[in-house]
């Protein structure tokens, strides 16, 4: 009897110092499968979780005999990943998704787009628009994107508040625009943004967003190109999107899109080249080597009948290429998985080769190779030690995921954005169980109605 006693205190104490050796963790987020985009799939896998940052992966077995925490996040049926990337936006818009639909790009942009914004947008429709935007991304799986639109500093509260992770480009333009007489107050304001940003929340980082070749000078692209090398901040801007943009550029400069940007610096700096849909061999070289990140937005371009980028060659040559949705106005949501699917399947057709997009290479354009594209590779895009704590949950219990034979697959031919049940920035729980926490939703949705009634009462629109 003695000798049990002694055994059983043995024991407790054995277990009791055991647990007191364990780290503490912030969170531990587990998931059936994980797919950290750096190895294989892990099985029952478990993420921990410490302020912002990843500081264990591995097996639920060894993140539990590890480390203790007071928040867990479950992992049964579910797969856990690194958060989508969306590389080219103008969050806004989703405040004109269906106005201004089956155009050409210059139609579109020029006798529908320009005139509405210069109409419609100020601070409370991109406050409105943002949120708006902010919540179908959240529920959607996207946990960082770059966005382009006006009155960036109502875009970056938003972004603050909500708690997504964005580059927030501040649009500039040689013509009139929302809040802007032309080119001179427009990058004033752009700068002073930056300025006010750079640093200012870890989330959030400021750029410069000339809008095209075909709207802003060289001289004026040049003084982008300067200035963003000298405070450190990348660039966004639409090149190379369409034919009729090629002629204009060949006619105003006997040149191409791509070299013409090149020549002025861009290429020189971080540039988030969005659509980058007709670069000939020689310009998609010279991409690879100057590493400029390339954003695909396939939904847009084939709505705009804009032409298919040459994904295919571009990834062959080590063009870092991302994935976009472009504006919601154009799209017409901000599904990255719609993006996802489609880059899966149009390059397959366009090059005759079934094995031309394999899946995982598309899924890392939407994580890893996304966030190389949009230069935050070093810290986001895969869940590995020291990266930051930005990923999702998928669940699994949905007929069309249902049997699972091959995860990444599934992913890329089946998910869509309503099996994210989680999503998580930088530590944060932004969506649990398919609830939206950081938002108001009711509000969300409430306030975008009152303003499309205004919109569509002062356009003389029928209310359906």
């Amino acid at each position: 009897m003695i000798r049990l006693h002694c055994l059983l205190f043995l024991s407790i104490f054995t277990n009791s110092a055991f647990a007191e050796t364990k780290l503490k963790a912030d969170m531990i987020v587990y998931g059936d499968y994980l797919v950290t985009m750096n190895t294989d799939i892990i099985y029952d896998g478990a993420v921990a979780v410490q302020g912002n940052t990843i500081v264990a992966t591995g097996t639920r077995a060894e993140i539990d005999q590890k480390y203790s925490t007071k928040k867990v996040v479950p992992g049964k049926d579910r797969i856990l990943m690194p958060g989508l990337i969306n590389g080219h936006n103008h969050s806004a818009m989703v405040l004109f998704r269906g106005m201004a639909d089956d155009l050409n790009l210059m139609e579109w942009l020029t006798k529908y787009i320009f005139p509405m914004e210069g109409q419609f947008v100020d601070p409370e429709f991109i406050r409105i628009g943002t949120r708006l935007a902010c919540w179908e991304m959240i529920r959607g799986g996207t946990t960082t994107f770059v966005d382009m639109y006006f009155y960036p500093d109502t875009i970056a509260e938003v972004v603050q508040d909500c708690g997504l992770r964005a580059i927030i480009a501040s649009p500039s333009i040689d013509f009139p625009s929302p809040g802007f007489k032309g080119w001179e107050d427009s990058f004033k304001a752009a700068v002073e943004f930056v300025i006010r940003w750079k640093d200012k929340n870890e989330r959030i980082t400021p750029a410069f967003a000339p809008h095209a070749p075909y709207t802003v000078s060289p001289f004026h692209l040049k003084e982008v190109a300067d200035k963003a090398k000298e405070l450190g901040v990348p660039v966004s801007m639409h090149i190379a999107e369409a034919p009729s943009e090629v002629a204009d550029i060949r006619e105003r400069y006997n040149n191409t899109p791509v070299k013409h940007v090149a020549e002025q610096g861009l290429f020189d700096i971080t540039l988030i080249a969005a659509h980058m849909v007709q670069p000939n061999p020689e310009e998609i070289a010279m991409l690879a080597e100057k590493q400029v990140g390339a954003i695909h937005n396939p939904s847009s371009n084939l709505k705009l009948a804009a032409g298919i980028a040459p994904v295919a060659e571009m990834l062959k040559a080590g063009v870092m290429v991302g994935l976009g949705t472009d504006g919601a106005a154009s799209n017409n949501d901000l599904d990255m998985w719609e993006e996802i699917h489609l880059a899966a399947l149009i390059h397959k057709n366009r090059v005759g080769d079934p094995t031309a997009m394999p899946s995982l290479t598309v899924l890392k354009m939407a994580t890893s190779m996304g966030a190389a594209a949009i230069g935050l590779g070093d810290s986001i895009g895969v869940l590995e030690v020291g990266k930051l704590a930005d990923m999702i949950q998928i669940d699994i219990n949905s007929p069309g995921l249902t049997p699972m034979y091959n995860v990444i697959s599934q992913l890329v031919y089946t998910v869509d954005s309503d099996d994210v049940i989680t999503s998580i920035v930088s530590g944060k729980i932004l969506m649990e169980e398919g609830i939206v926490l950081t938002l108001d939703a009711d509000k969300v949705r409430n306030d975008a109605l009152e303003k499309s009634a205004e919109i569509s009462k002062a356009l003389g629109l029928r209310k359906l």
